[in-house]
């Protein structure tokens, strides 16, 4: 498994084109055009399928016995889970032969799922599981049939009837295999191994601050398409105010294919014929009648694309974000981004990464209805579509980032070609989602030239992918003392390449300031941009109250800090939003504190089980204060 993984990593290396080149100053990382995903299957959650989930056996390989034998080279016949054999029946035909595993009588779980809820023992596992089903169905004749998975944390190999189909390595963002030659009709057994190890070239890296929830993590189906169909389609409102549709097609009939984009409720339709390579693009005035979302008034319209025998379907917002000096601009009027973080974690006492429509709603409602918030920072990794469509749906504006997060091996050009497939993987996703209006390339790097290098490809790659969005990062900064006070200084060459800075400000928690301090602690950043505090805030046990000293993880300490906190924002004049961290407490291994922490991070405005603690009710008093939608509560047309 190891093996395939580097194999992989040398195999995005070339596809994303990289050219290294060593200076004096440092490695200099130099990109081609932004890497191709082989497929996208974009909004294969609106298209007919099966769906896979439910239960799967499930079996532990902790030294990789069926991935590779003990001299390295392949598995031996009774170790390879992905067989295509009935192991009883095989030892039945066979008294001498020997298996070391039966996937048909090995335990059950219930997917899609962390593997945290399999069994007690499962919690601190890190290594590879087998999971296997069986499945029937019923090729047709001219069609072409994917399997389509969600997120599966951190890699995956695909088996299909004993052969193996494809890999993937990243734990957060989707990926499809095709499986036509190879599904039969009736009974098919579908095998997949997943491995949630990581190294230092893994991103992100094995250190992080949330839990490691290994497994097949979100929705697994099968998908059956014309031979020809749409593989991506991106439609959405331009800066410029115009509506317009990128589309791309997949198979032998692609070039020259005829192409008719069509939103009903709008009477809107914009045809046109694809190029050699499969590829529309078409625009058009936007309807008088069109209503733009917004988190006041998140409309969204249903849209379709017609490419010979196929029919795409999604539903769509139309809105512009921009930038003008030092205000983000949503529907060319400034918004205030009265934001949350958030982990891709459900609400309960034990959290599994099962993020359905009713977990999806439950911690977004939350932080619009009760916090007024009109933005979310889906933080460290993409989170599941079932977010970001619910976001849409809500009326939440969203930043969306990948996990290139800390000690990222950032001289490696093989660990910069994963993160631009991941980000590639990402964007292709959810570029037709409303809410989505600021891509992140990364948190808390320091700063280095192959860092800053690397980070800067990124950005390249999401000016190329969806340049009608806004680029961002979660930067660190320096300290100095001036006039006899402390003075955050923005010094990181990055923040000159993106269109919205960011920063994670811990002042008075993770520094030894004196709370009633902070608010005079200053602010020196570039002034022609928009800053956002990404992330702040401070621990709290729910319910653990010191009315005298006021201590650390005590509610009293986190509610002062806040308010200290937020006097001092009051102060930054270029300051167009935040998302403090974060919305609910989550689990985190390296925090271990015996009382307070056991294992989580306790820098919730709620409990795990939705508790709201004192500094819920400060920050959400700011943000009532903060709400603007007095002067944008009508449309934008």
């Amino acid at each position: 498994m190891r093996s395939l993984l580097h194999n992989a990593a040398l195999a995005l290396s070339a596809l994303a084109g990289l050219a290294v080149a060593a200076s004096g100053a440092g490695q200099a990382q130099q990109a081609a055009a932004v890497p191709d995903t082989p497929l996208v299957l974009a909004a294969a959650d609106m298209r007919p399928g099966i769906d896979l989930s439910g239960p799967w056996h499930w079996s532990i390989d902790p030294y990789r016995d069926g991935a590779a034998g003990f001299h390295g080279g392949e598995p031996g016949v009774g170790h390879r889970r992905y067989d295509d054999t009935d192991v009883e029946a095989a030892s039945r035909a066979n008294p001498t032969a020997l298996f070391e595993y039966d996937m048909d009588r090995s335990p059950t779980v219930s997917l899609p799922s962390s593997w945290i809820t399999h069994s007690p023992e499962m919690r601190w596992y890190r290594g590879l599981v087998w999971y296997a089903r069986d499945l029937d169905a019923a090729p047709r004749p001219g069609e072409r049939t994917f399997l389509r998975f969600g997120a599966v944390d951190y890699s995956a190999d695909v088996f299909l009837n004993g052969k193996k189909v494809g890999h993937h390595e990243g734990g957060f963002t989707p990926f499809a295999m095709e499986v036509t030659e190879g599904l039969r009709a009736g009974k098919n057994r579908l095998v997949v191994g997943v491995d949630s190890d990581r190294d230092e070239r893994s991103v992100p890296p094995p250190v992080t601050d949330w839990e490691n929830y290994g497994g097949i993590t979100r929705s697994i189906r099968l998908v059956s398409v014309p031979a020809t169909f749409v593989d991506d389609a991106w439609v959405r409102m331009t800066r410029s105010g115009r509506i317009a549709a990128d589309v791309t097609l997949d198979g032998a009939g692609k070039a020259g294919s005829p192409v008719r984009l069509t939103v009903p409720q709008l009477g809107l339709a914009i045809d046109g014929r694809a190029d050699a390579a499969g590829h529309w693009h078409g625009e058009a005035a936007a309807p008088a009648r069109l209503a733009r979302w917004s988190p006041e008034h998140p409309t969204l319209y249903d849209v379709e694309v017609a490419a010979g025998e196929d029919r795409w379907r999604d539903r769509v917002g139309f809105r512009t974000v921009s930038v003008e000096g030092n205000r983000v601009l949503l529907n060319g009027r400034p918004v205030f981004l009265r934001g949350i973080s958030l982990h891709e974690e459900e609400f309960g006492a034990e959290p599994t990464r099962a993020i359905t429509s009713a977990a999806a709603r439950a911690l977004l409602l939350e932080a619009r209805t009760g916090l007024h918030a009109n933005f979310v920072r889906l933080a460290h990794y993409p989170h599941s579509e079932v977010m970001t469509r619910m976001a849409d749906e809500l009326g939440l504006l969203v930043w969306s980032e990948i996990p290139v997060y800390w000690r990222v091996a950032f001289s490696d050009p093989a660990v910069l070609a994963k993160a631009r497939v991941m980000l590639a993987e990402n964007i292709r996703r959810d570029r037709n989602r409303a809410s989505v209006a600021l891509w992140s390339v990364g948190n808390e790097t320091p700063v280095s030239e192959p860092r800053t290098a690397f980070l800067r490809t990124l950005v390249g790659d999401v000016r190329r992918l969806d340049p009608d969005r806004l680029v961002t990062a979660a930067l660190l900064t320096e300290r100095k003392e001036q006039g006899g006070h402390p003075v955050m200084v923005m010094a990181d060459p990055l923040a000159n390449d993106l269109d919205v800075m960011a920063i994670n400000t811990y002042n008075g928690w993770y520094t030894p300031d004196r709370l009633a301090d902070v608010p005079a602690i200053g602010w020196d950043t570039p002034q022609s941009k928009p800053l956002i505090f990404s992330e702040l805030g401070a621990d709290a046990l729910a319910g653990f109250h010191d009315l005298t000293t006021r201590r650390k993880f005590s509610e009293e300490f986190q509610a002062d800090y806040y308010r200290q906190t937020l006097a001092m924002a009051d102060r930054i004049p270029n300051l167009a939003g935040m998302s403090p961290w974060i919305l609910k407490d989550f689990r985190s291994p390296r925090r271990q504190h015996p009382v307070f922490q056991q294992g989580w991070n306790r820098k919730g405005l709620v409990s795990e089980a939705g508790q709201r603690k004192a500094a819920f009710g400060v920050l959400a008093d700011w943000y009532a204060a903060k709400d603007n939608t007095s002067s944008s509560r009508k449309p934008v047309r």
